[in-house]
């Protein structure tokens, strides 16, 4: 079905993660509004503080949006720790198979085009 999905709307109802990384995957499940379906996986809006988990994503890139606050997302690379410094109204995409983390210390509200599955490591460096 073709709509359109007013994302405010949608985050009003949600609880903000703060401190995301103590988070079970229940509660971060339940802080994320899944806006719609997009190719192998889904758009999603939420809003956290803290330090996420690592995560990436075998199937795609992911494109990042950052819609209020301000966050650093690290992507691990062949070549060494890719640093972002990301604010309301940037972008950004990473790469597919990529570890990636954010850091949200004052928190954050990201949308996400999110190919799926998902893998997520709790390791100082997952690869």
């Amino acid at each position: 079905m073709i709509k359109a999905i007013d994302v405010r709307a949608e985050l009003a109802g949600l609880p903000i993660l703060d401190g995301r990384a103590e988070t079970t995957e229940a509660e971060a499940a339940a802080a994320f509004a899944e806006l719609a379906p997009f190719r192998d996986g889904a758009v999603f809006a939420g809003s956290f503080s803290g330090d996420s988990p690592w995560e990436r994503h075998a199937k795609g890139d992911e494109l990042v949006q950052v819609l209020a606050g301000d966050t650093t997302l690290t992507i691990l690379t062949d070549q060494g720790r890719e640093i972002l410094e990301l604010r309301e109204g940037m972008i950004a995409v990473v790469p597919r198979g990529h570890w990636h983390r954010f850091h949200a210390r004052d928190g954050v509200t990201v949308m996400t085009a999110t190919p799926l599955p998902t893998d997520h490591s709790f390791a100082d460096d997952p690869r």
